[in-house]
C-alpha cells in the first residue's frame, strides 16, 4: 500500500506538470473520453491491487502512468470548461449594459475602485442581451476630462447597474515578470473592464443594498474601523494587510523596503500566520478538553480524544481564517496542506516525512493544479522540506536561530531561481520581525476586532520595525541580484542546499555550498564586439526597448504608468533588467508623454548610475529627481564599435514649442557591419519628413 500511494502521488505531481506544459488544448470531447477512461482504469486498478500477481516494479509503473493520466486529463478538463466561458471576441470593446453583484471587497486606490463582479444579465447598446463570463474584475476611475461621478464607496453584496466596456485577460509576455493573466486565472476571472462614466454614458446606477456577501461585507466594515482607529494610514495599511488579507493596503515605499530585507512573507496572510494561529488554538483546545470533567459530568475525552479534538479544532481555525482574510490562494494552500498532515495523524498512519510532503502537494494540486506554477507553492513546499532535512543539523545553535539560518541560507538558490535576488540581510530583519510580527503585530491586529484600542498598538509596533527595517534596506550590500541562470544550474544549487542542511559530514557539506557557485557567476550572454541587440519589452500602451552592445547597456524609453501605485518601471523593466543582469549606462526618454515616461522613477532608483537624455521640459516633475541632459541633433557617442547618434530634435525645435511628440528623441544606431536601427519615439509627419529629406 506504502508504495502504491508514493507512485500514485508521483504520478498525479508529474500528470499536472505535463498538461500544464500543452500549448494548445486537446479537443473537448478528447479531455472528457481521457478523463472517463483513465479514472474507470484508476478505480479498477485500486480494487485490484492485491489480487495482481504482477511484479512489484511493475504494479509501480502501471500506478505511476494511470496516476499521471488521470491528472493530466483531470487538468485539461477543467481548463476547457473554464474557456468555455470566456468573453466572446465580438464582445470586446463594445459598450455594454451590465446587471450585477459586487462579490468582494473593492481594492480603493486612491480615488479610484477596483471591484469583482458578477454578471447577472449584459445587453449591448442596441438592446440585444449577451452573455458574459460569470466573474469579472472591474475599475471605476475618476474622469478628470469630463467630470463624470466621482467612484462611490461599493459594498460587497450590492447590486448595480453599469455601462462598462471589456475584454479578454491579457498579460505581458516578457519573461521573469508578474504573470497577470495567470494570477486572473486562478481568480475565476475571464474578462477585464473599466465603469463608463463620461457625459454620454448611461450613469452608475445602484439597484439594491443586499447582504449575499456577508463575509466580504464584515471584512469590509473592518477595514473601515481600522482606518478609523488608526490615525496614521500608513500602519494602518499594514493592518489591514495582516489582518484581512489585503495586500494592496501596503503602500509601495513599505513593500520595497520589505522585499530588500526578505521579510515580505511576513507583510500579508501567509502559512506561517494561518499555522500559528491553529497551533495557538490547538493548544487551547487541548488544555481545555483534557480538564473538562471538573465543569462536566463526563469528561468529553470519553466522546472524543483531546488530541483529535484539537487537531479538529486547528483545521477549523485555519479554515475560518483563511475565508475571513479573503480564502486567498496561499491561504488556501496552506489549508489544503494542515488538512492533508492533519488527515494522516487523525488516520493512525506514519509516513515518512518526504511521503508527507507528497500527499500535501497533491491534495494542493487536485484543489489548484495551475499553482504548480505559481513560485509560491515551490517556496512553500521547499521552505518546508528543508527544514525536515535540517531539523537534525546545526544542534548547538537555538532552535529560533538554527531555523532561520537554513530559511535564509538554503532557501537563497530557490530565491535567484524566481526572482533573480537574495536578501543579504534577511537572516538579521527575519530574526528581528518574525518574532516580532507573530507575537505582537498580528496578536494585536485580532484583538483589534473586540478592542478597537489594539489596533493603535499594533499600528506603533509596526512602525518601530519599520524603522529597523527602513535602516537595515537602507545598507548599500542590503540586497544581491544575479542574472538568470539556466534551470539546470537552478536545480543543482537547490540540491546543494539541500546537501548542505543534511546531518552528514562536513566535507558534504562544503560540496553542497559549492553547487550553487555556477548560479552565483552566471553572465547572460551578450552580443559580440561592434554589434548590437534590442530587446522591445511589452508592456501594453507604451515603449520601451532595452540596446545592448559587448560591455554596455542603454535603454529608450520606460513604459507607462499604470497607476499611481504601479508603473511599468516596477511591474516590467526592473524585473526585466535584473533577470539580465542589466547595468544601465545611459536612458533615453524620448518625450514627456507618460506612456514613454511614466516608469522612470522606478528603473532610475534602481540604476541611479545611467546618465539621461530626454526633450523633456526642464519645468518638468520628472527633471528633478535625476540629473538629466536634454537631447539636440549632432550629439553622437560610440560603444564598443557601435556607433549611436541623435538626429533630432534640432536646438531651434525647443524654441519653437512643439509638441511633446514632435520632440521626440530620435536615436539612430549602427553596427559595425553596417547593420542599423532607428528609435523615434512619437514623431509625426512633419519630422519624418524632414529626417527623410535629411537623409
Amino acid at each position: 500500500m506504502f508504495s502504491f500511494l508514493l507512485h500514485f502521488f508521483l504520478g498525479w505531481i508529474a500528470g499536472t506538470a505535463l498538461q500544464l506544459q500543452q500549448a494548445t488544448l486537446w479537443l473537448a470531447w478528447v479531455n472528457l473520453a481521457g478523463v472517463f477512461s483513465s479514472a474507470v482504469l484508476l478505480v479498477t486498478f485500486i480494487r485490484c491491487w492485491h489480487r495482481l500477481t504482477l511484479p512489484v516494479f511493475l504494479q509501480c509503473a502501471l500506478v505511476l502512468v494511470i496516476s499521471a493520466a488521470t491528472a493530466f486529463f483531470c487538468c485539461a478538463f477543467r481548463a476547457q470548461v473554464f474557456l468555455e466561458k470566456q468573453i466572446a471576441p465580438r464582445l470586446e470593446g463594445q459598450v455594454l449594459q451590465v446587471v450585477g453583484r459586487v462579490t468582494a471587497m473593492p481594492q480603493r486606490m486612491q480615488e479610484n475602485i477596483r471591484f469583482r463582479f458578477a454578471v447577472q444579465s449584459a445587453q449591448l447598446a442596441s438592446g440585444e442581451l449577451v452573455e458574459l463570463p460569470p466573474q469579472v474584475m472591474l475599475g471605476w476611475y475618476v474622469n478628470t476630462v469630463t467630470n463624470g461621478p466621482t467612484p462611490t464607496d461599493l459594498q460587497a453584496g450590492d447590486m448595480w447597474k453599469f455601462s462598462v466596456k471589456l475584454k479578454a485577460p491579457h498579460g505581458h509576455i516578457n519573461p521573469h515578470g508578474f504573470d497577470y493573466e495567470l494570477w486572473l486565472w486562478e481568480q475565476g476571472l475571464q474578462a477585464t473592464g473599466y465603469v463608463r462614466n463620461g457625459p454620454k454614458d448611461n450613469q452608475p446606477e445602484l439597484i439594491a443594498r443586499s447582504w449575499q456577501h456577508p463575509i466580504e461585507r464584515c471584512r469590509q466594515w473592518v477595514r473601515q474601523r481600522v482606518y478609523a482607529q488608526v490615525g496614521d494610514q500608513q500602519g494602518a495599511g499594514v493592518v489591514v494587510a495582516l489582518l484581512l488579507g489585503d495586500q494592496a493596503a501596503i503602500e509601495r515605499a513599505d513593500w520595497d523596503v520589505f522585499r530588500a530585507t526578505g521579510v515580505a512573507h511576513l507583510m500579508a496572510i501567509s502559512g506561517l500566520h494561518i499555522t500559528a494561529l491553529a497551533w495557538l488554538v490547538a493548544r487551547c483546545v487541548g488544555w481545555i478538553w483534557r480538564r473538562s470533567d471538573k465543569w462536566s459530568k463526563a469528561s468529553w475525552c470519553l466522546v472524543l480524544p483531546a488530541q483529535q479534538a484539537s487537531w479538529l479544532a486547528a483545521l477549523l481555525t485555519a479554515v475560518a481564517y483563511s475565508v475571513f482574510t479573503g480564502w486567498a490562494i496561499p491561504a488556501q494552500r496552506t489549508v489544503w496542506m494542515l488538512g492533508a498532515v492533519l488527515a494522516l495523524r487523525m488516520s493512525g498512519w506514519r509516513w515518512p516525512a518526504y511521503q508527507v510532503l507528497l500527499f500535501a502537494a497533491t491534495v494542493v494540486l487536485i484543489a489548484d493544479p495551475w499553482a504548480f506554477l505559481q513560485a509560491g507553492f515551490w517556496l512553500s513546499f521547499m521552505a518546508v522540506s528543508i527544514l525536515f532535512v535540517g531539523s537534525q543539523s546545526f544542534q548547538f545553535l537555538p532552535t529560533l536561530i538554527r531555523e532561520q539560518f537554513l530559511m535564509s541560507v538554503c532557501m537563497a538558490p530557490i530565491s535567484l531561481l524566481f526572482f533573480h535576488q537574495v536578501s543579504l540581510v534577511g537572516f538579521f530583519a527575519n530574526l528581528l520581525a518574525v518574532p516580532w510580527v507573530t507575537c505582537v503585530v498580528t496578536p494585536l491586529s485580532m484583538l483589534g476586532l473586540l478592542i478597537p484600542l489594539a489596533w493603535n498598538l499594533a499600528s506603533w509596533a509596526i512602525t518601530g520595525l519599520g524603522i529597523c527595517l527602513s535602516w537595515v534596506a537602507s545598507l548599500s550590500w542590503a540586497q544581491w541580484s544575479a542574472p538568470a541562470a539556466p534551470l539546470w544550474m537552478g536545480l543543482l544549487s537547490i540540491a546543494g542546499m539541500f546537501v548542505f542542511a543534511m546531518p552528514v559530514a562536513w566535507w558534504w557539506r562544503l560540496s553542497g555550498a559549492l553547487c550553487i557557485w555556477p548560479v552565483l557567476n552566471w553572465q547572460t550572454p551578450r552580443p559580440s564586439a561592434g554589434e548590437f541587440e534590442l530587446i522591445g519589452a511589452d508592456m501594453g500602451q507604451g515603449h520601451a526597448v532595452l540596446v545592448r552592445t559587448s560591455n554596455k547597456s542603454l535603454l529608450y524609453d520606460t513604459g507607462p504608468r499604470y497607476s499611481p501605485e504601479t508603473d511599468a518601471g516596477q511591474r516590467v523593466l526592473v524585473p526585466l533588467l535584473v533577470a539580465l543582469g542589466e547595468r544601465l549606462d545611459r536612458v533615453v526618454i524620448s518625450h514627456q508623454d507618460s506612456d514613454h515616461s511614466g516608469g522612470a522613477n522606478s528603473v532610475l532608483k534602481m540604476q541611479p548610475q545611467a546618465d539621461v537624455l530626454t526633450s523633456i521640459p526642464s519645468n518638468h516633475l520628472l527633471r528633478t529627481t535625476h540629473p538629466m541632459q536634454t537631447c539636440t541633433a549632432g550629439q553622437q557617442w560610440q560603444w564598443d564599435g557601435v556607433y549611436f547618434s541623435v538626429l533630432h530634435p534640432q536646438q531651434a525645435d525647443y524654441v519653437k514649442k512643439l509638441k511633446p511628440n514632435a520632440l521626440s528623441c530620435v536615436l539612430r544606431i549602427e553596427s559595425a557591419s553596417g547593420k542599423s536601427a532607428l528609435l523615434v519615439g512619437d514623431i509625426e509627419a512633419t519630422q519624418e519628413n524632414q529626417l527623410v529629406q535629411a537623409g
